[in-house]
């Protein structure tokens, strides 16, 4: 392979919700409707699709058959060893980066676990995620986590009547501002609300359990990944996250702040399954990324990635950086955000990151 950072074409993800306009204007591209997502370098697909989702570089490649090709040059010697534990797909790279734009409320929903999803979905991998807010409206707000325990049996009663102002009732809504970031556990209920702009990083799968799915294009039929509500009920919790356990799963940096190292953005739950950093150089000075896969979205400036060789970058490009192109830096003004698998992300076992 050439082992140099790849820049990739613009992948917005037609959806069924609305959005999209604030990823359009930061890839420099004419809003198109409903298309609220961006996956960028992504390896996987969406659910309902063997093709939509998957990135390509401006080349023409598709990541996902360039990592198939050179597993060791993408991911490194040591990740690939590791999966000769776990039956992950080709082409697996840990992650799934997504620009997201909610021009409505999305609606509540939840995420199977990795113990549900090799039971039941034939994967190793659940979602659990996290956001970091890019951007948001004066009044906008995220919903996370019940506010009290729910009864299983009114949860589905209430699910079945679609009564959004039951479930948003139970959950905690949170305001948010630029720099806020959330981590979302697997089984944890949850919504983005409407005006609210964030990255996404994610477990790479495409599972969502549709709690209310009448506010969408979405059906009944289409909101229990085809297991049945009965059994895809078992991923969703019903306990509540108290105070303890809503601070573990936020935090807050400036996005304005400028530094020698690469900031990370996330609680620290979330470092076995991903992590997200921002590199914002002052004048002099070059963040330092260690070797590994990487998915990077430049959000402004201009600056130069460098490494075996250097890669000039501007803003609202997006690129892909492959393990064999060692360790780099990044050089100039530009604010870009650093998306890599967690550490021993392969085979990391399930464990409780609240509670």
């Amino acid at each position: 392979m050439t082992a140099i950072p790849q820049l990739l074409q613009p992948n917005l993800v037609h959806h069924f919700y609305a959005g999209g306009a604030r990823i359009a204007a930061l890839r420099g591209l004419p809003p198109v409707e409903r298309c609220p997502e961006e996956w960028v370098g992504a390896t996987v697909s969406r659910a309902d699709s063997e093709t939509v989702g998957l990135a390509r570089t401006v080349a023409g490649d598709l990541v996902r058959d360039l990592v198939a090709a050179d597993p060791e040059g993408w991911v490194g010697a040591a990740s690939v060893s590791a999966a000769s534990t776990a039956a992950v797909p080709p082409g697996d790279t840990g992650i799934l980066l997504k620009l997201l734009d909610a021009g409505q409320r999305l609606p509540v929903h939840v995420h199977p676990d990795r113990a549900f999803a090799s039971r039941h979905l034939d994967c190793p991998y659940g979602k659990t995620e996290a956001w970091l807010v890019l951007d948001a409206s004066d009044d906008a707000a995220v919903y996370l986590g019940w506010s009290t325990d729910v009864d299983p049996d009114e949860l589905a009663a209430r699910r079945d009547a679609q009564d959004s102002d039951w479930l948003l009732g139970h959950l905690h809504r949170i305001p948010v501002r630029p720099g806020d970031g959330f981590l979302v556990p697997a089984g944890t209920p949850h919504a983005i609300g409407e005006g609210v702009f964030v990255a996404e990083i994610q477990e790479p799968t495409d599972f969502s359990i549709l709690l209310e799915w009448s506010i969408t294009t979405s059906t009944r039929d289409e909101s229990h990944l085809d297991l049945g509500f009965d059994l895809a009920m078992e991923a969703v919790a019903t306990t509540s996250l108290d105070a303890t356990d809503l601070e573990r799963l936020t935090v807050h940096h400036d996005l304005t702040a400028r530094g020698p190292a690469p900031v990370p953005l996330l609680p620290e739950g979330g470092d076995p399954f991903f992590r997200l950093h921002l590199l914002a150089a002052r004048p002099g000075d070059a963040p330092e990324v260690p070797a590994g896969f990487a998915a990077l979205v430049v959000l402004s400036g201009t600056g130069v990635i460098e490494g075996a060789t250097s890669v000039p970058v501007g803003g609202g490009q997006s690129l892909v950086v492959p393990a064999a192109f060692g360790p780099w830096r990044l050089s100039g003004d530009a604010r870009v955000l650093v998306a890599r698998p967690g550490e021993r992300w392969r085979g990391t076992p399930e464990r409780r990151i609240v509670g």
